[in-house]
């Protein structure tokens, strides 16, 4: 279920892209937005998407998890997940740089980011 209003999100996440300075609440709104338009567009169970302070969320198809820690955990810092989510920064270069905290063998996310929608395309 969605809490954040995918319009809402879309103009943040343009703001944000192009370079727009966004308020602290804004920015949570946003990375917020982004786990849940990331579960919405790869929904699975398989991997925890972790943004510490905004929240956290299930995606991507694979086996699912029920107990205790899953296999498969990525945690960002917002600032990081947000320039993943807006294309600003690449999956690669995140990891690389130690930005990006990745444990498991389906915890690259390379393949469903950066989220683009509306206006935007999907890389």
């Amino acid at each position: 279920m969605r809490r954040i209003d995918p319009i809402v999100f879309d103009d943040l996440l343009t703001k944000y892209a192009t370079g727009e300075e966004l308020s602290a609440g804004e920015k949570r709104t946003l990375g917020r937005g982004g786990l849940e338009e990331l579960s919405a567009l790869s929904p699975g169970r398989s991997v925890e998407i972790r943004v510490p302070y905004v929240g956290a969320v299930q995606a991507i198809a694979g086996p699912r998890h029920t107990r205790g820690t899953p296999p498969n955990v990525v945690e960002i810092d917002i600032d990081t997940w947000l320039d993943l989510i807006a294309g600003k920064t690449e999956w690669e270069e995140a990891v690389s740089a130690g930005k990006v905290i990745a444990s498991g063998v389906r915890a690259d996310l390379s393949a469903v980011l950066p989220l683009r929608r509306g206006t935007t395309e999907r890389k």
